[in-house]
């Protein structure tokens, strides 16, 4: 009887140990993604999954991407998968110049994966270019039976238009209807195209919004039945300024552009939005990438930027900067860590908080007082600028406290700006007792100064010699 035991237990083990083997997920868990950084597989080796998409399959999320050689040729779209969005298994090169006569001398870009149930095929969809220039601007498709199987290939084209097709991304919408947008027509207007039943194809140009605007590398995605559209400038591998748009449906009306983020994203370009949903939430992952042709290396050099989104508004969205991200898929959460303290500052006269206009991410606009309301665009953290000043950044857009046109004048107005090196932007904190400070411009040695000593909600902020006036003393708060 014992030694029946014993066999069964051994059974029961050796079952088990084959489950873990065959790839059984394990428990995902919170963890914590470190920013500006190369990722590393399981086995030690850097990820390679530039300009790619994530989607999920059962308990796995599956990240494609480009890989390169080291001279920046198309080595293969490679595919990695994980439980917990940290822990990375690659899984295979699903597409490699071998895959198909057109592909032997080709370059692959920004290649993103959707499932079609109706089919029951994996459909990618990917720019294409010959490999020596970008005269192609060609979209690309091509379909698997399995997630991370070889993909076949089902041809390149452009347009039904004939217009380029550049950078590009895929949505699938929740009545499983498949999208293309892409940046067309020299990338000037991003197109949103209807694809046809089996996603392998294009069945009508839905909307162009922006014409003109050059914008690429799209990313779209749907929060509570509103569409966000996150794009970034054209200024070849260098970073720029990120913009959104948003709309109740794809055909529009879309609303403008407006920036998000500080002035180059953080040193990066949008490659995809993740939905993360989980039994508390459902949020949104922000995942770019930090080129390394921006800094002097190839595509295989890059970076990854990964941040959490948020939504003050349902139409209105941030993207702040922290230098690591803290991400829970059971949960569905996504935080960031790090990158502060971040302080609320609170005006002795009036107890109201320093405060970006409309939570704008743009330059130029205005900084006011208005209500303490626990918002990022009240929420500001130190840059140290030497001599004991320091920048003042706003956490919702990592754009700078600034006295407009750095002028020295009396009654200038103060606005958020990306960052610089002036002198408009450093301010010395000067201790006025009670928990009450000055803020002294640099560049013309004034204080921060609500204007006309208003106590209203919109009051705007302006320097004005420094005096004895509670409108020139703010609290600094930490910020929860």
């Amino acid at each position: 009887m014992l030694r029946r035991a014993c066999l069964f237990m051994s059974a029961l083990l050796l079952g088990m140990a084959g489950l873990l083997s065959a790839g059984a997920p394990v428990q995902a868990a919170s963890v914590t993604v470190t920013n500006a950084t190369q990722f590393t597989d399981i086995t030690g080796a850097v990820v390679h999954a530039h300009g790619g998409g994530v989607i999920k399959v059962g308990s796995y999320y599956y990240w494609f991407g480009e890989n390169r050689h080291p001279d920046n040729t198309f080595k293969a779209v490679s595919v990695y998968r994980s439980a917990d969005l940290k822990t990375w298994e690659f899984r295979n090169n699903v597409l490699t110049p071998a895959s198909d006569p057109e592909l032997a001398v080709a370059n692959i870009e920004r290649p993103k994966v959707i499932y079609n149930s109706t089919t029951g095929k994996f459909v990618m969809w990917m720019h294409k270019e010959n490999g020596s220039d970008y005269t192609e601007a060609r979209a690309a498709v091509a379909v698997s039976d399995t997630v991370d199987g070889d993909y076949t290939w089902k041809g390149s084209f452009r347009p039904p238009s004939g217009t380029t097709s550049r950078d590009q991304t895929l949505f699938k919408d929740d009545d499983g209807t498949a999208y293309q947008i892409t940046a067309a027509a020299g990338n000037a207007d991003l197109h949103i195209y209807r694809l046809t039943a089996d996603y392998t194809g294009y069945d009508t140009l839905v909307a162009n919004p922006w014409p003109g605007n050059y914008r690429e590398a799209p990313a779209l995605f749907k929060r509570g039945g509103v569409y966000f559209m996150l794009t970034s400038g054209t200024s070849g591998w260098n970073p720029n300024q990120q913009k959104y748009a948003t709309a109740t449906s794809l055909t529009g009306p879309w609303t403008a552009m407006r920036d998000v983020g500080d002035a180059t994203a953080y040193d990066s370009q949008t490659a995809y939005v993740l939905p993360i949903q989980g039994t508390s939430s459902t949020s949104y992952l922000y995942m770019g990438d930090r080129w390394g042709n921006s800094m002097g290396g190839t595509v295989n050099d890059s970076q990854y930027v990964w941040l959490p989104l948020t939504f003050p508004t349902s139409r209105t969205m941030n993207l702040p900067w922290y230098p690591q991200v803290a991400i829970d898929p059971a949960a569905g959460t996504v935080t960031g860590v790090g990158g502060g303290p971040y302080y609320n500052f609170v005006a002795r006269h009036s107890g109201r908080c320093l405060d970006v206009a409309d939570n704008s991410a743009a330059d130029s606009y205005d900084v006011l007082q208005w209500d303490c309301n626990g918002g990022l665009n009240q929420q500001w953290r130190f840059k140290d600028a030497g001599g004991g000043y320091v920048q003042v950044i706003a956490e919702h857009s990592g754009k700078c406290l600034d006295v407009a046109g750095a002028s020295t004048a009396d009654r200038a107005y103060v606005q958020q700006y990306h960052c610089t090196t002036g002198t408009n932007q450093q301010w010395l904190l000067q201790d006025q007792g009670n928990g009450y400070y000055h803020l002294v411009a640099r560049h013309s040695g004034k204080c921060l100064d609500v204007e006309n000593g208003s106590t209203a909600n919109g009051a705007r902020l302006i320097q004005w010699p420094c005096g004895t006036g509670s409108n020139q003393q703010f609290q600094q708060r930490t910020a929860s």
